[in-house]
């Protein structure tokens, strides 16, 4: 029973192992660069390419104004525990 159950999980392991690899194929060779900064309690001044004075941050405003800028992510939650649990 249990040598059957580690060979379907076997199978299942290849067979994502092939759909990767073939959509790893289909991608094109200048598919995009994604940056993605998940941080707890940043408000939406505290960034210099959204306004903030005080606290200098030259890397993110680089990153920003040579990508694309993202001004609406809602969430489900008003409070910062989802995103600590997360």
């Amino acid at each position: 029973m249990e040598v059957k159950a580690l060979l379907r999980v076997f199978i299942a392991c290849i067979s994502l192992g092939f759909v990767a690899a073939a959509s790893a194929a289909d991608m094109p060779a200048n598919a995009p660069n994604i940056v993605l900064i998940f941080a707890d309690d940043l408000g939406y001044g505290d960034v210099g390419c959204y306004g903030a004075t005080k606290v200098q941050t030259p890397n993110i405003d680089r990153l920003a104004k040579e990508g694309r800028r993202f001004t609406d992510a809602p969430t489900p939650s008003a409070v910062c525990s989802p995103s600590r649990y997360g």
